[in-house]
């Protein structure tokens, strides 16, 4: 008699291809892409690389990331524009499915690029003003445009916030806390844009007594430009505020929707609450 023995093997499935694109920033993205993609790649979802642009001044045309071989593309660049072609390839990279996380200042970057804007529907700074759209503003409980005029793009001191879900469906902010604390941030204000095909997910409150604007700001939306998903979180200033484990999940779940539609990671047991910032070292 011949016993046939079977071994039972789980074979992991292939990790997502993910592009940071960086090089260029007001904001210190030296420091600031490790982290973005440790974060990424502890979800064990994600295949993380980076295509650093030419310093600012230098000659662009030559900086060509081939998007069409990544899954999701996040941006941490604010910056000179990209070449034409550049611009192309990724219009189209988003247009036909592709993912794209706009992290932080990546929304202050190429106001006169009009698809860009329509990708991230709200941008700031960059002399855009009530030219590039209105600002989104929550009123009883409802979505609201307000096209009055003045410059896009303001933030108070930095300070710690609370972040509260306003989209308790979508599936990025499934099963989080309506309200949550934040770690110390900038908390951007006043933003303006296209803001179509836009869903707010969360807001932040801009206390005036902080330099904010006395609003619900948006925090986290998504915006659906063709068959793409984009993903934009506004928090997330330096090393700092990026140990939030409020940022941590958003931004790692935000950037799995963005690349595939769904969400498989679950809410973590650190999950700050409505009073207490939660910090990862």
């Amino acid at each position: 008699m011949v016993l046939l023995l079977f071994s039972s093997v789980i074979f992991a499935a292939p990790r997502m291809k993910a592009l940071i694109v960086d090089g260029q920033n007001n904001h210190n993205w030296q420091q600031t892409t490790p982290v973005l993609k440790k974060l990424l790649e502890e979800t064990k979802l994600f295949q993380v690389e980076v295509a650093t642009s030419p310093a600012k001044g230098a000659d662009m045309s030559g900086f060509k990331p081939n998007f069409a071989a990544y899954r999701v593309v996040i941006s941490n660049y604010n910056g000179d524009p990209w070449a034409a072609a550049t611009k192309e390839a990724f219009e189209k990279f988003v247009r036909e499915g592709g993912g794209f996380v706009s992290y932080h200042g990546a929304d202050n970057s190429f106001p006169e690029w009009k698809a860009y804007n329509l990708m991230i529907g709200l941008g700031g700074w960059g002399e855009r003003n009530e030219k590039d759209g209105p600002m989104v503003r929550v009123r009883n409980n409802e979505v609201v445009l307000n096209d009055r005029p003045g410059p896009a793009g303001h933030h108070g001191e930095r300070h710690p916030f609370q972040v509260k879900t306003f989209e308790t469906k979508d599936p990025i902010m499934s099963d989080l806390p309506v309200v949550w604390m934040h770690a110390a941030d900038e908390l951007y204000d006043s933003l303006r844009g296209p803001a179509q095909n836009m869903k707010l997910l969360a807001t932040a409150f801009s206390d005036k007594s902080t330099g904010g604007t006395g609003e619900n700001e948006p925090a986290l939306f998504t915006i659906a430009y063709g068959k793409g998903r984009v993903f934009h979180t506004t928090l997330g200033h330096g090393t700092e505020a990026m140990k939030c484990v409020g940022f941590i999940t958003t931004l790692q779940r935000g950037a799995e929707w963005a690349a595939r539609g769904t969400i498989t990671q679950k809410v973590p047991k650190d999950f700050p609450g409505p009073d207490t910032v939660s910090l990862r070292q």
